[in-house]
C-alpha cells in the first residue's frame, strides 16, 4: 500500500513550506527513518524521514517549490507497485494530521543553514563537518555520486591554504536568521504589545539551587518550573490570540529562548507545570545540546504556548521581548545582582532580578498581568513551595 509523503508543519499558523533539497532519488529504495527531503518551513530547516520502508515514487515536487502544509509531494510503494495516478486531496483534517507534531515529539530534525533552491547538493554530515571547520560550501566542488559534496571534500577544503580576505561584501542572511528576522518584524507591527517590569528578590531562589544542586539545576530551569505552576492560576496567559478569538490551551508548554547561529529558537517543554524539576533541568539541558549542535527536531520547537527568554548570563539588566505568536505573552529576565533596597525600613543589600512582561493586548489586559506577576513574585519568595515533591 502506497504511503504518502506530505508537505509538513510546524506550527498552526504556517500555511507552505518550501522544499531545500531532496536527499534520496525517485526509484531508491528506502528504509523507515532514513532522510527523504530537507524542508524550509516557518521555523526551521527540516530533515524530513520516511514514515514508512518503501520506494521513493511520483515526486510530485522539486528543489525550490513553495508546497501548501498537508499536501502530497510523493510515495512510498512497494516494489513493483505504482504510485496513485493522482494526489488524493487532502481532508479537511489534514492540517489537524500535520499539526500532530504539537502533541508529541517529531524524530525529524532541524539544521539552521544558510540554503536555498541553487544550493549545492552535501550530505548531512559534511554540511555539519563544513559548518564546524568554517568551511564554505559553495566554493567545493563535490566528487561524489551526481556532484554531491562529500565529508572528505570538506577535510580538503578546510586543509586548503586560506586566500587573502576579501573587503566585507553585505551579507547573506541564513534561513533561520531571515525567518527571525520576518517573525519579530510581524509580531512587532500586528500584535499590541504591552509590558510590565517588575523587581523581585531572588535570594530564595539562588538559595533552593544551591539545595538542589547548581551544576544540575540553572535559575532558567527553576524559573520554568514556577513559571508554568504561576500559569495554572492564570489562563489567559498562556492562551493563544487565533483568527479573532482566544483560544485556551489545554496544556502549559514552555518554550525557552535560545541562541543558535545568526538567530534565536524556542526550543519547547511540554506540561512543564506537571514536570519535575530535574526532568525539566535534563529536558533543558538536552535541548540545549541540540540547539548548539543544529540538532533540534520538529517536535523540539513546536507546541509552546508561553515563553521565557534570560539574557541575564550575558550581564543584561532588563529588556523588553517581542512576542511570539501565536502566543500571547513572553517574559524577559535579567541578570540577577546585588543591589541597596529598603527592607523593614532599613537599607539592605539583597540579589535582585528583574522581570519584564510583553503582553498581547488582544488577549489580556495590563490588570491580569499584574496579577500575574504579583503571583511569580510571591512564587519566588517561597519557590521551594511550589516546586518540593514534585520530582
Amino acid at each position: 500500500m502506497a504511503t504518502s509523503i506530505v508537505m509538513p508543519a510546524l506550527e498552526m499558523a504556517q500555511e507552505t513550506g518550501k522544499i531545500v533539497s531532496w536527499l534520496k532519488k525517485e526509484g531508491d529504495t528506502v528504509s523507515k527513518g532514513e532522510i527523504l527531503l530537507e524542508v524550509e518551513t516557518d521555523k526551521a530547516v527540516v530533515e524530513v524521514e520516511a514514515t514508512a520502508d518503501g520506494v521513493l515514487a511520483g515526486v510530485k515536487s522539486r528543489e525550490g517549490d513553495v508546497v501548501p502544509v498537508g499536501q502530497t509531494i510523493a510515495w512510498l510503494v512497494s516494489p513493483g507497485e505504482q504510485p496513485p495516478a493522482e494526489p488524493l486531496a487532502a481532508p479537511p483534517a489534514a492540517r489537524a494530521a500535520v499539526g500532530a507534531l504539537y502533541e508529541r515529539p517529531g524524530r525529524s530534525q532541524t539544521a539552521p543553514t544558510e540554503l536555498g533552491s541553487n544550493s549545492p547538493q552535501i550530505s548531512p554530515k559534511a554540511r555539519r563537518l563544513a559548518k564546524e571547520k568554517g568551511v564554505d560550501i559553495t566554493k567545493i566542488v563535490g566528487r561524489g555520486p551526481d556532484g554531491v559534496i562529500t565529508s572528505e571534500d570538506v577535510l580538503k577544503a578546510a586543509e586548503a591554504p586560506s586566500a587573502p580576505t576579501p573587503v566585507a561584501a553585505p551579507s547573506t542572511l541564513s534561513a533561520v536568521a531571515r525567518l527571525m528576522a520576518e517573525r519579530t518584524t510581524q509580531s512587532w507591527t500586528q500584535v499590541p504589545h504591552f509590558f510590565l517590569v517588575r523587581d523581585v528578590d531572588a535570594g530564595a531562589l539562588i538559595d533552593l539551587r544551591e539545595t538542589l544542586g547548581s551544576k544540575t539545576v540553572t535559575h532558567t530551569d527553576l524559573l520554568v518550573a514556577l513559571v508554568a505552576r504561576v500559569l495554572t492560576k492564570h489562563p489567559k496567559l498562556n492562551a493563544t490570540w487565533d483568527s479573532g478569538a482566544i483560544r485556551l490551551n489545554s496544556s502549559i508548554n514552555i518554550s525557552v529562548a535560545m541562541a543558535v547561529q545568526d538567530g534565536v529558537v524556542g526550543a519547547v517543554i511540554p506540561n512543564a507545570d506537571k514536570t519535575g524539576i530535574t526532568e525539566i533541568a535534563s529536558q533543558r539541558k538536552e535541548l540545549t545540546d541540540r540547539a548548539r549542535n543544529g540538532r533540534l527536531r520538529p517536535g523540539d520547537v513546536a507546541g509552546g504556548t508561553f515563553t521565557i527568554t534570560n539574557l541575564g548570563m550575558y550581564n543584561v539588566d532588563a529588556f523588553n521581548a517581542i512576542i511570539a505568536p501565536p502566543q500571547a505573552a513572553i517574559l524577559a529576565v535579567g541578570r540577577i545582582a546585588d543591589r541597596v533596597i529598603a527592607l523593614n525600613g532599613q537599607p539592605a543589600v539583597r540579589p535582585m532580578m528583574t522581570l519584564t512582561l510583553s503582553g498581547d493586548h488582544r488577549v489580556v489586559d495590563g490588570a491580569r498581568a499584574a496579577l500575574f506577576l504579583n503571583d511569580l513574585a510571591d512564587a519566588l519568595r517561597t519557590p521551594g513551595q511550589w516546586i518540593n515533591g514534585s520530582g
